[in-house]
């Protein structure tokens, strides 16, 4: 039995239909056809009921799908401890944000991908939360204050945020010195997140409000500098700008509540090797790189 065609199988089950299924696997949809019936065509029979909204498991298929999921996986593991300490193989899923993602973490990836030339790694660049097990993802780059959830995460650095402001703004609206002063201005948000502020050891927590959103934080770093209310934004994004003139921080004495960046992956006994060297590889970086280091470091 062609383990193509189980990881295949396994990846229509998960994601609901072959063309999900073939993005996730970066082939065409006609390739996962075919490699769909070849396995039902060895086994005698069928594994998926097609329908206009997807493809539906059979009894059949249910049944057969965690011993499918659990054979591949039995099989990722033997591959990576076959294989020569540094060599990876195999196809790496990974969701990266897209504020950060192409001028801090594409690099890294990169790098990861010139040491490892017959690892196949597909990235995906979006603020947006992706589902990590729904979607099919190994791991995903994420930023700010971790949740609870059931996945598990690994932190490789720091990721300080300051508040900002035009000086058309600070001219016109004048600048906030106290967190509680923050709900009488105009603040630029990603959604309904709270701000979390340091007074010593103390967090402060504000929910302001504003009627500038967005889900990315390179546009609210331009909202911030045509003056349409105060940021609070990642220090790696504007220190150009603080640097120009064109933002300035104000609240100095309420520093930010500084938030981590971290590596999540779905639950497992262990990660998986690509995953992990990704991990280390992000460590070194921030250990190295100075684009996320406070403003007056």
């Amino acid at each position: 039995m062609n383990i193509e065609e189980l990881q295949t199988f396994v990846e229509v089950a998960e994601a609901g239909g072959i063309s999900p299924a073939a993005r996730r696997l970066g082939v065409s949809k006609s390739i996962v056809s075919r490699r769909l019936f070849r396995l039902e065509t060895e086994l005698g029979i069928q594994l998926l009921a097609r329908t206009t909204r997807g493809a539906a498991l059979t009894e059949a298929g249910v049944t057969f799908r965690d011993y499918a999921a659990r054979a591949c996986a039995e099989i990722d593991v033997a591959r990576e401890t076959i294989l020569p300490a540094g060599d990876l193989r195999g196809r790496l899923r990974v969701s990266v944000p897209l504020s950060f993602g192409a001028t801090h973490f594409a690099p890294v990836i990169a790098e990861m991908a010139r040491r490892h030339p017959h690892l196949h790694i597909h990235t995906y660049y979006s603020d947006h939360v992706v589902d990590l097990i729904a979607e099919g993802y190994d791991c995903a780059i994420r930023l700010g204050y971790l949740e609870d959830s059931s996945l598990l995460a690994r932190r490789v650095g720091t990721i300080f945020g300051t508040v900002v402001a035009s000086p058309d703004y600070i001219k016109a609206h004048g600048a906030p010195e106290t967190p509680n002063e923050l709900l009488d201005h105009q603040t630029l948000l990603q959604g309904t997140e709270a701000w979390q502020f340091m007074d010593g050891n103390k967090i402060i927590t504000v929910r302001s409000q504003g009627r500038f959103k967005a889900d990315n934080g390179i546009a609210l770093v331009a909202a911030a500098v045509a003056g349409l209310g105060i940021g609070m934004l990642p220090s790696g994004l504007i220190k150009d700008y603080v640097v120009s003139g064109a933002l300035v921080p104000v609240m100095a004495r309420y520093p930010v509540r500084p938030g981590g960046a971290y590596v999540i992956r779905p639950p497992g006994h262990h990660p998986a090797r690509k995953v992990r060297v990704l991990t280390e590889l992000l460590i070194e970086y921030f250990e190295h790189n100075l684009h996320f280091a406070e403003l007056n470091h």
